[in-house]
């Protein structure tokens, strides 16, 4: 069997149910934890829709504009919350804490997903 990291770290061709096993994992991942650079992405539609510009912003939320634009075009690794709430205010958004849907899915499940998307595959 191969396990997911090793579908991507193994020198000779991963399987194709291995390349699906870790690209199922990453895509059930990243549905539970919001990147900052996708939040960032959301931040500049909403400001574009409202019709501000970033300098608007920036100032209307407190925030530096250099750290405002590097927000919107995903060159921040962190940001502090307090200023990422700013931002949202100012946007007329806010965070909402909820519990996560679902934990992270384990090999197995993976694999019986897997085996049974494929079967679907069989009837085209």
């Amino acid at each position: 069997m191969v396990l997911a990291c090793d579908a991507l770290s193994s020198p000779r061709k991963p399987s194709i149910l291995g390349w699906f096993v870790v690209l199922r994992a990453k895509t059930l991942y990243i549905r539970c934890v919001l990147p900052l650079s996708s939040l960032g992405e959301q931040i500049a539609t909403k400001r574009k829709a409202l019709g501000l510009t970033q300098p608007t912003l920036a100032t209307k939320a407190r925030v530096g504009l250099s750290t405002l634009d590097a927000l919107e075009n995903g060159r921040l690794g962190e940001l502090g919350y307090s200023k990422i709430t700013n931002v949202l205010t100012a946007l007329g958004l806010e965070m909402k804490l909820q519990e996560a849907s679902a934990g992270r899915p384990t090999l197995d499940e993976l694999m019986e997903e897997g085996r049974n998307d494929q079967g679907l595959d069989r009837y085209r």
